[in-house]
């Protein structure tokens, strides 16, 4: 069980995780040789399309083909089904799931400081700790083909992000359980360690990407997502990213009345999952509009909603989105969640493997105009999130990048996991860091054939790919 390590000592823990070796080497976690009777790729995102949007599956096929790095952001049932059979030491932690590096970002606490941690928690679920290692190290070789760098570039960048996570992991093990729930990556400090890195030039933008952060909340969101219909504030219609309430209820021939009594009361039932001062919080805002509104990479396709609220006046805003939740990726491969509702699955995990979380993290189960019931975990919209830019780092910088995701994971799996066995089975030497650097060149090899097997599939007519990845 995730989170408890029964009444074994310290010496106990670090022991299991040295006999740990003998079973999975470390060495072992270098290897990638598809298995006999791989699934087929284009097959694995097929099958994932049958519960999503069918309107919207085209884009997601477009915005997958726009490089290989787009693609393997979307492909996290593909790498799940590869990492299923891949070595385990044996000791389970609470998983992102998808823990690839631009699923990592700033946001802001509820005390308001900025903050940089796992940020995406649609596939979490407890199970072996290696499988989002090897993810996030897989998502660096990738990037950093995308812009270039050489083997070796690539080899100590990803032999870094290892270090970091092994060298975080052993210090976590030495400090108490609270100390341990504590612990947080204050932006400044990231900008602090990521400036001493890089250049002067690099230094600046992420000054500029750091203030585009703070701004994006929900002044900015107001004045981006809306506009005034007759003295009231709506949210913008873009077809096909943003379609408000009311044109899909006249494109589904449902009354607007109707959808706007269901959303009402969805919003309701997401209500009696917040504690008791945040639904105090949550009554003094006023619902006035919702619309469908697509996004990310991996997510397009799955329903999400953002709602509009306004508190004290218009110039009050409050942003919701509503995403949906589908079982993780993982699930076929580790253990079934022990949440019924999908909704909850993810917010449970977030608040589990997050320094600190959002006040309004909530979950709900809607049925649908198509008379379907699914989950949904609902959370702000824009509470100054930012990511990094990777598109621009030189080497040095996404090393300094690699580092600090390394440090974020192994925060966020010592939360929920066995620090001390974890930390004695990955040892003081660099065989573990090696063998995490080999991996992941070797499944970036793995990546660029799936994505090569998307665009063949495009090109066949097999699958229909948008216009544009809009």
């Amino acid at each position: 069980m995730v989170g408890s390590h029964g009444p074994r000592s310290p010496a106990e823990r670090a022991e299991a995780g040295r006999a740990a070796r003998a079973g999975a080497p470390r060495s072992a976690h270098a290897e990638w040789t598809p298995a006999a009777g791989r699934a087929d790729p284009v097959e694995l995102l097929e099958r994932q399309a049958v519960s999503r949007v069918g309107q919207l599956v085209p884009l997601r096929y477009a915005r997958m083909l726009a490089s290989p790095f787009a693609f393997y952001r979307g492909a996290a049932a593909v790498m799940a089904a590869d990492l299923a059979g891949a070595p385990r030491s044996g000791f389970d932690v609470q998983l992102c799931g998808d823990a690839h590096l631009s699923n990592f970002g700033a946001f802001a606490s509820p005390d308001r400081e900025l903050l940089f941690d796992v940020n995406d928690f649609d596939e979490t679920l407890p199970g072996p700790w290696e499988w989002d290692v090897l993810r996030l190290a897989a998502s660096f070789s990738v990037a950093a083909r995308e812009r270039g760098f050489g083997d070796g570039e690539r080899r100590r960048i990803v032999a870094a992000m290892a270090a970091e996570y092994r060298q975080t992991m052993r210090r976590l093990a030495e400090l108490g359980n609270l100390e341990v729930w504590y612990t947080k990556l204050d932006v400044p400090i990231v900008a602090e360690r990521w400036g001493r890195a890089v250049g002067k030039r690099q230094r600046e933008t992420l000054r500029r990407n750091l203030a585009k952060t703070r701004a994006k909340d929900r002044m900015r969101a107001l004045s981006k997502l809306t506009h005034e219909v007759d003295g009231e504030l709506r949210i913008v219609s873009e077809p096909p990213l943003i379609v408000p309430i009311e044109e899909l209820a006249d494109v589904e021939g449902v009354g607007r009345e109707e959808v706007e009594a269901r959303v009402l009361g969805i919003l309701d039932d997401y209500r009696e999952t917040l504690t008791e001062d945040h639904r105090v919080l949550l009554d003094s805002y006023r619902p006035v509009h919702v619309a469908l509104k697509v996004v990310g990479v991996g997510s397009v396709g799955t329903r999400a909603w953002i709602a509009l609220f306004v508190g004290r006046d218009q110039g009050d805003p409050l942003f919701l989105q509503v995403k949906e939740a589908q079982r993780s990726v993982l699930e076929p491969f580790a253990a079934q969640s022990a949440y019924a509702n999908q909704g909850e699955r993810v917010v449970q995990g977030q608040r589990l493997m997050q320094a600190a979380s959002d006040i309004m993290l909530g979950w709900v189960r809607a049925t649908g105009v198509d008379g379907e019931r699914r989950d949904f975990y609902v959370r702000q919209l824009w509470d100054q999130k930012g990511s990094a830019r990777v598109e621009g780092m030189a080497p040095a910088a996404l090393t300094a990048y690699a580092q600090i995701c390394g440090t974020t994971l192994a925060h966020a799996h010592a939360r929920g996991g066995d620090r001390i066995a974890i930390a004695a089975y990955l040892g003081k030497g660099s065989a573990f860091d090696k063998a995490i650097a080999r991996f992941a060149e070797a499944y970036a090899d793995q990546n660029e054939r799936d994505y090569e097997a998307l665009r063949a599939a495009a090109g066949e007519g097999r699958i229909e790919v948008a216009d544009s990845p809009v």
